[in-house]
């Protein structure tokens, strides 16, 4: 190998290790990496330039995602993705129950949409699905990112990798007649049976290797509980369900303690408890719980001066506010004090000396040290942070109301995306144009504002995948894959094509592991060409075999970006992907050399 090739070598291997310590987050790590690589190139051409840094920037994958995110972001603002799912998802009763229901739903979607922007708008979903059902995050991300990549192995659009493997063979058919072509569904027997088993694996072996973590939030919650009344809508989506089917029942730091109906309490509350409009529900909890009860379509303050508020539903925002010793309505009734005509916001709980403090909030005189949950209008906490009545003033964020009467809007623009980029082939229009379309769409039908699509794009995620494709890029350019990729071949070649199909296959996975799956796929599948004309047989089983390869990298988060996209949601470290990625690269490698041979014969 040359010196440049050596040294990439090194780079990697030092980035891996401070990925596998946890040194730094995935893009301070893979960026140091790329950027040596960057300044190595001053010294020799063969390293990637500044040019290719600020090219990946501009990659169209890149921008995909971060697109995709502003669209995942509209259907999270108003309800949409979850009117979607819900029947999908349902409530599980076990972990392995949930990983099913993610995994099939997902693998589904997946084979006929790009994985990426499949686990962009699942994020969210998997991450509210986690708060009502109380599963660990830990245990449903990675199962999302699988299955999002086992589904896009079933078909030629189910993603990316598969259209460059496909584009690839019809550039070599220019130049060798007998070249055969993919269709829709050549992929679908091994794809298929990769992916069964693949959810099987997931299932059965998740007690075991995948970690059980709460989030950094969780762990360092707020011990104060609040005393929250919510009223039922009249002809919402609640009235009439069932607590349980109301999914009111297991609302994690979260607990339904009564219902007042028509003047009578109604404590010791059951799930088969049925529902009805303007039904006053009592619930205790922790003020992140108090947050996501406040997005619960059907549900709405029930204190009386909410409505008065003179802003706008959509930019009401609950605040927490610590009264002072100096505050003029001490000692005074809420109520009396008229606190909502002098502040423009309307207390829904107040939190004393360690308890909650229940009965009717305009009854409660005001002490110094109350602590007031308030809605209130979005530039209230600016507004009182340094007011003399209060000592401390905090927004709370995350607690916009859902833009519900737009659910169906987002979900409408959704599907014509999908269905656009579907059929790529006939409307000529790719993912990232109906992507970018669609972000448009949303915020000009008024399902997401420009301060939240800038707020929903996830920049590190963005930054870890650009990195990725600089690093892949020296390992291309320095001649370290093509040096790899020889030693491989060259030792499997006597035995014949099945063990050559084997190498194959294992030189794409290492790749993809290291690099990308795009670029995997690039350079591995000139050299299966060149190792089936050598043996005389059909190109097609090593055609497929790099495909399946170039997706099916699930040992190290940088192995694939929707990895690293659900890095961070789901709490792992690096060793987390090898643990369970590992024996499930062997478990498809073992399925896709053994079966593609017999559907593809040689």
């Amino acid at each position: 190998m040359p010196w440049e090739a050596w040294l990439t070598l090194a780079v990697v291997v030092l980035s891996l290790w401070a990925l596998a310590r946890n040194l730094a987050g995935p893009d301070i790590v893979l960026m140091c990496g790329a950027l040596l690589l960057v300044s190595l190139g001053l010294v020799s051409p063969r390293f990637p330039s500044v040019k290719d840094l600020a090219g990946a920037f501009g990659n169209e994958g890149v921008l995909t995602v971060a697109v995709l995110y502003v669209v995942a972001a509209a259907l999270t603002e108003t309800g949409g993705m979850g009117l979607v799912t819900e029947r999908l998802l349902g409530q599980p009763r076990s972990v392995a129950s949930a990983q099913l229901r993610l995994g099939a739903t997902v693998i589904g979607i997946s084979s006929f949409l790009n994985n990426t922007p499949v686990v962009a708008m699942f994020i969210p979903v998997v991450n509210d699905w986690c708060k009502k059902t109380g599963i660990s995050p830990s245990k449903l991300f990675i199962p999302l990112s699988y299955a999002a990549i086992l589904g896009g192995t079933c078909t030629l659009i189910g993603t990316s990798t598969n259209l460059v493997v496909h584009a690839l063979m019809v550039d070599a058919r220019r130049s060798d007649a007998s070249m055969p072509l993919m269709g829709m569904f050549t992929l679908a027997p091994i794809g298929i049976a990769c992916a069964v088993a693949g959810l099987a694996f997931i299932i059965a072996t998740s007690r075991w290797l995948l970690p059980t973590r709460t989030s950094f939030l969780a762990e360092v919650a707020d011990p104060r509980q609040y005393t929250v009344e919510m009223l039922v809508e009249p002809r919402s989506a609640i009235d009439g369900l069932t607590i349980e089917r109301a999914a009111l029942r297991r609302l994690p730091g979260l607990f339904l303690s009564a219902i007042e109906r028509d003047g009578e309490a109604l404590v010791a509350v059951g799930p088969d408890q049925v529902l009805h409009g303007h039904d006053r529900l009592v619930f205790v909890g922790v003020l992140e719980a108090v947050v996501d009860l406040q997005r619960i379509k059907g549900l709405t303050p029930a204190a009386e001066e909410v409505a008065e508020i003179t802003a706008a539903k959509l930019n009401r925002r609950l605040v927490e506010a610590v009264v002072s010793d100096t505050h003029p309505l001490l000692g005074q009734t809420i109520r009396a004090g008229r606190f909502r005509t002098k502040y423009d916001a309307a207390i829904i709980a107040v939190y004393r000396n360690g308890g909650r403090l229940a009965g009717r909030i305009g009854d409660i005189a005001l002490q110094p040290g109350d602590t007031l949950l308030l809605q209130a209008h979005a530039g209230f906490a600016d507004r009182h942070r340094d007011d003399r009545d209060f000592l401390l003033v905090s927004r709370i964020d995350e607690s916009r109301p859902i833009r519900h009467d737009k659910a169906w809007v987002a979900i409408a623009i959704l599907a014509v995306m999908i269905g656009v980029a579907t059929f790529e082939p006939a409307t000529g229009i790719g993912i990232f144009h109906a992507a970018l379309v669609a972000a448009v769409l949303m915020g000009v039908t008024g399902c997401l504002s420009a301060g939240e699509a800038r707020r929903s794009v996830d920049v590190p995620v963005l930054v870890a995948i650009v990195a990725a494709l600089v690093i892949g890029k020296g390992i291309e350019t320095t001649g370290l894959a093509t040096a790899w990729a020889g030693q491989i071949v060259g030792a499997a070649h006597p035995f014949g094509p099945w063990a050559v199909l084997g190498a194959i296959y294992l030189l794409t996975l290492v790749m993809t592991e290291l690099v990308t799956n795009n670029a995997a796929a690039a350079l591995a599948f000139p050299i299966a060409h060149a190792a089936a004309r050598g043996l005389d047989v059909s190109v097609l089983p090593f055609a497929v075999a790099v495909a399946i390869a170039a997706s099916a990298g699930f040992a190290t988060p940088i192995g694939y970006q929707t990895h690293l996209m659900v890095l961070g949601p789901g709490g792992y470290r690096f060793t987390d992907f090898a643990r369970i990625g590992l024996p499930l690269d062997l478990l498809c490698g073992v399925i896709t050399v053994t079966l593609t041979p017999f559907v593809y014969p040689f």
